[in-house]
């Protein structure tokens, strides 16, 4: 069996076609799906309710964020894979059988993510590095893009070939299709995501936590899923903008991947916020429950 994991806040229309595409493009074997809502105000849980009654419904009760939202439904799951699927995105094939099947063969990969494609056929940059000193100096600085493929680069990964199946360092959570196995050596089977990471790089920290115990991450350009792009997070752009940076920070704090370790994180930690009183155009507290 595989469970669909689908945490939902404010996007009840493209939550219904997100549905809809999964009643459409089925697995061939059993599969359940179970939609976490944090507390919507569109709706959304009532139109699960009325439309879709065979998936399971779980009202969180709060916006408790996108890491509590999915270890809600990771206790209640019961498939041997699990995806966390974003509520923005569509099946628009067989894409999740395929994802199965190219899961189980490699049975060194503890995760899969897909081809993000978007509502003009052009494929996402979905895949980066573990963010370290000097990918994420390169990132800030644009030397990354300058020199694709150097260790300037390594947290965007601008030279990545989205063509080739192979191994990814960490696909965009958007689509990840786990492996229980996988998922049970690296903690609890019921809380998979550090809920310190609410919104954002819970699925890095996530990943780079299976790496260490030996599992891969790999990318299949034969699974596609159109993907409309971060439609909750732009209701509250400002303050996700400052989450997405503090959690950049709180990651590097955890597991220390600088050249120059703790040190090296408080010499970033400014500069990493410097760049989102920038592009947030001031401050702001960031994600609150």
């Amino acid at each position: 069996m595989v469970s669909v994991l689908i945490v939902n806040w404010n996007t009840r229309d493209l939550l219904r076609s997100c549905l809809a595409s999964i009643l459409r493009f089925p697995p061939h074997e059993d599969y359940e799906v179970i939609v976490v809502d944090n507390s919507s105000s569109d709706e959304s849980a009532v139109m699960v309710a009325e439309e879709f009654p065979d998936f399971r419904l779980i009202e969180s009760g709060s916006n408790a964020g996108y890491a509590k939202g999915n270890n809600l439904a990771f206790a209640a799951a019961s498939g041997e894979y699990l995806l966390t699927l974003n509520p923005d995105t569509e099946f628009v094939d067989d894409s999740l059988d395929r994802a199965l099947h190219i899961l189980r063969v490699n049975t060194q990969a503890g995760c899969l993510g897909a081809r993000q494609v978007a509502a003009d056929g052009s494929t996402q940059r979905s895949v980066r590095g573990f963010p370290t000193f000097l990918g994420i100096f390169g990132d800030l600085t644009g030397l990354g893009r300058r020199f694709p493929g150097s260790r300037l680069d390594s947290y965007r990964l601008h030279g990545f070939d989205y063509e080739t199946e192979g191994e990814a360092p960490q696909p965009m959570g958007t689509f990840l299709l786990f492996r229980r196995e996988a998922l049970a050596e690296v903690g609890s089977l019921d809380k998979p995501f550090d809920e310190n990471f609410p919104i954002f790089f819970n699925e890095v920290d996530l990943l780079y936590r299976l790496l260490l115990k030996g599992w891969t991450c790999l990318y299949a350009p034969s699974v596609r899923i159109l993907h409309h792009g971060g439609e909750s997070t732009k209701l509250v752009r400002k303050s996700m903008i400052w989450e997405s940076h503090r959690s950049l920070v709180r990651f590097l704090r955890k597991h220390q991947r600088c050249a120059l370790g703790g040190i090296g994180v408080s010499l970033l930690a400014p500069i990493v916020y410097a760049a989102a009183y920038v592009r947030a155009k001031g401050y702001d507290a960031g994600f609150r429950t």
